[in-house]
């Protein structure tokens, strides 16, 4: 398994591969942000095809209420894999490992993720990982069914929070969820993309 970052080619072959909700694409949504410079999207790869995606959001939830409790916290997002038969062999542990990996690489000491109440397999692995919950909010979130009609869904969600690293106080006080300015967290793809591949060649070496 290989884990690369999100190209512009990339995206429709996910549709092929992984359908998403709507007529409207949910990959070329967040490949858009990842233009932007708001996200960075992985995907993993077995025997050539897509298994697998997650999105690192930079800027954050987008819920109110998480914003309020952790500012600034940049967000886990998007994590998938298919087909079925593929879930509980590390594809999904792999994608968030490279994400935190990528955090750490810009200097951010916490990072967030959302869980739906009804899905106990997900918020077990994210415990095992070593997030903690937050606070409970409501992810309200759209798509566009095929009679071109918007669809509005909440589903209720635990945010769950993880310190990648626990450095020394700085003035007697905690360091922020994010100790960087904006356009230290923009860097660009390429930049994400050697980040990947030195994380796997970690993981791979003897």
């Amino acid at each position: 398994m290989e884990i690369s970052v999100c190209g512009p080619a990339d995206v429709a072959l996910l549709d092929r591969h992984i359908a998403s909700p709507g007529t409207l694409s949910f990959r070329a949504r967040r490949f858009a942000r990842q233009q932007r410079g708001e996200s960075t999207c992985l995907l993993a790869w077995l025997e050539g095809r897509p298994v697998g995606h997650v999105e690192m959001r930079w800027l954050g939830c987008d819920a109110p209420a998480v914003r309020t409790a952790r500012p600034g916290c940049p967000e886990i997002n998007g994590l998938g894999v298919w087909p079925e038969e593929l879930r509980s062999r590390g594809i999904g542990t792999a994608l968030v490992r490279a994400a935190e990996g990528l955090a750490r690489e810009r200097g951010i000491a916490t990072v967030g993720m959302g869980v739906a109440k009804d899905n106990p397999r997900a918020a077990a692995l994210y415990a095992r990982l070593g997030y903690q919950p937050l606070i409970d909010y409501l992810d309200r979130w759209s798509y566009e069914g095929p009679d071109g009609a918007l669809r509005d869904c909440v589903d209720a969600c635990a945010f769950l929070v993880k310190d990648l690293v626990r450095p020394a106080l700085r003035n007697g006080r905690k360091p922020r969820c994010n100790e960087h300015p904006p356009s230290r967290q923009t860097r660009n793809d390429h930049a994400d993309t050697r980040k990947v591949a030195a994380f796997h060649q970690q993981r791979h070496s003897p």
